[in-house]
C-alpha cells in the first residue's frame, strides 16, 4: 500500500475530522478522571504543505485553506489555532492535536504501520510526556489496547481506505472494539466514494450494538478523479455534540467550494 496522508493533509475532510475531535476531547476535559485517546491510523503527525505531496494535489487550498480569519464558536477557534501554533505551511495531524489537549492524568496511544511515517510520529510526539506512538498494524493494535484502564475515551479509527476489503476490515474491527469498549467515543472516518459503498458500512457499523450512532456527511465540488464527499460515524457523541456540530458546519461549508453538509441520527437521539 503506497497511501500516504501527506497528499491529503488539510484537506475538507481532515477539517470536519479535526474539529470533531476537538469538540469530543473538550467534552472529556469537563471531568478531572483521566481519559485515553486511542488513534488507529495516526500517520507522521505534522504536514508540510509546501511539500511535493501536498502540492501535488493542492487539496489544502480548499480544506483549510479557505478558513483563514474564520471566527465563530470556542471549538472552531481552538481548532484553527492549533492549526496556527504548527507554524507557516504546516498542518497538524490528529495525534498532534489530541497531543496538545492532553491533561497531566489523560494519555495517548498513536499507532502508524508504515515504517517512516511511524518514525517520524515518534519524533512529532516525543515533546509529549503521555503521548506514545507504536509502529504496527492499527486494527490489531487498537483491540488490543481495549478496554483502556480509564474506562473514558476516544478511540479514532481513521483508515485509508485503498485495500479493497477495507470498508470490511473496518467494519469488523468497530464490532470488535465495541465489544471490549462499548461505553467509548468513537470517530470513525470513511470515504463517500460510491453512496452505496458508504450506506453499507454504515450499516456493518450499526451491528456493533452502539447505543447512538451520528453520521456527518461533507460534500464539496472536487475535480474528476478527486475525493468530494467524506464521511463520519461518531459513536456515543457527548450530549450536545449534534447542535455544536451543526454551528460550527454552518459556519465552514459557506467557506467550501460547493460545500453542503448533513447531520443525521442513524441510531438514538433524533
Amino acid at each position: 500500500m503506497n497511501y500516504r496522508h501527506a497528499y491529503h493533509a488539510g484537506n475538507f475532510a481532515d477539517v470536519v475530522k479535526h474539529v470533531a475531535l476537538v469538540q469530543i476531547l473538550l467534552h472529556l476535559q469537563k471531568k478531572d478522571t483521566p481519559f485515553a485517546v486511542i488513534d488507529s491510523h495516526a500517520g507522521r503527525g505534522l504536514y508540510d504543505l509546501s511539500s511535493d505531496e501536498a502540492q501535488r494535489t493542492g487539496e489544502a487550498e480548499n480544506g483549510i485553506g479557505k478558513l483563514h480569519g474564520l471566527k465563530g464558536p470556542e471549538v472552531l477557534e481552538r481548532y484553527l489555532s492549533m492549526v496556527e501554533e504548527s507554524g507557516p505551511g504546516t498542518y497538524p495531524g490528529s495525534p498532534l492535536i489530541a497531543a496538545k489537549m492532553l491533561r497531566p492524568q489523560d494519555r495517548l496511544t498513536a499507532i502508524e504501520k508504515h515504517p517512516e511515517e511511524a518514525a517520524l510520529l515518534k519524533e512529532i510526539l516525543s515533546p509529549f510526556r503521555k503521548a506514545r506512538a507504536e509502529e504496527g498494524d492499527g486494527y490489531a493494535r487498537l483491540i488490543a489496547q481495549l478496554p483502556p484502564p480509564e474506562r473514558r475515551g476516544l478511540v479514532l479509527i481513521d483508515p485509508p481506505f485503498e485495500a479493497p476489503d477495507e470498508f470490511e476490515t473496518a467494519g469488523e474491527t468497530v464490532r470488535g472494539a465495541v465489544r471490549r469498549f462499548a461505553t467509548g467515543i468513537y470517530l470513525i472516518w470513511y470515504p463517500v466514494k460510491s453512496a452505496a459503498a458508504a450506506r453499507a458500512f454504515c450499516g456493518e457499523v450499526l451491528t456493533s450494538g452502539a447505543g447512538k450512532v451520528l453520521n456527518i456527511e461533507v460534500t464539496i465540488d472536487a475535480p474528476q478523479g478527486k475525493l468530494a464527499s467524506a464521511g463520519l460515524l461518531v459513536l456515543n457523541p457527548p450530549y450536545g455534540f449534534d447542535a455544536a456540530m451543526h454551528e460550527i458546519l454552518d459556519r465552514i461549508a459557506p467557506r467550501l467550494p460547493g460545500g453542503r453538509a448533513r447531520l443525521e441520527w442513524l441510531r438514538g437521539e433524533a
